[in-house]
């Protein structure tokens, strides 16, 4: 790796610690790049924001697409102190991330206390087999929505 993306992954190892440190939530931190600038940082405010989605990731795109005034930031690098969960890993592919570099395995997460196998598990199962029951029901009315997002004329596409 370059002097560059080492320092880019130093921050995001630095923000885990300033978070669990101050009592925000687990040890998890995360930097967004466009260019060489940092445009988005978080830290893990699961516990201190009563917030089960207030991931590092997270957190660092909703600020960095704040700043950029965008909800795409295909121009912009992740770096994170450690894999991403299931949830990060869907926003950062919502966010059109061009990369991500990460430091820490989820295996290694698993070890510290923080073990996502159990949603990697359930999202192969077929919906019956799920441990959460999901039930699907008024479909029609639903889709009528969609069809009229088809020739909405003020749509913006993501």
């Amino acid at each position: 790796m370059t002097e560059r993306e080492h320092h880019f992954m130093q921050a995001a190892i630095g923000l885990a610690r300033k978070g669990m440190q101050n009592g925000h939530g687990g040890p998890f931190g995360c930097v967004i790049v466009h260019g060489n600038e940092i445009v988005g940082e978080g830290f893990n405010c699961v516990t201190s924001a009563n917030d089960p989605t207030a991931h590092a990731e997270v957190v660092a795109i909703r600020e960095a697409c704040s700043r950029l005034q965008t909800f795409q930031l295909s121009d912009c690098e992740l770096y994170t102190s450690c894999e991403p969960c299931p949830m990060c890993l869907g926003a950062i592919y919502w966010a059109r991330l061009q990369k991500i570099y990460f430091a820490a395995s989820r295996h290694d997460a698993a070890d510290a206390g923080f073990d996502d196998s159990f949603i990697y598990d359930e999202l192969v199962l077929p919906l019956a087999g799920r441990k959460i029951p999901m039930l699907s029901f008024q479909r029609a009315q639903a889709v009528e929505v969609f069809e009229e997002w088809k020739k909405w004329p003020g749509k913006i596409s993501y």
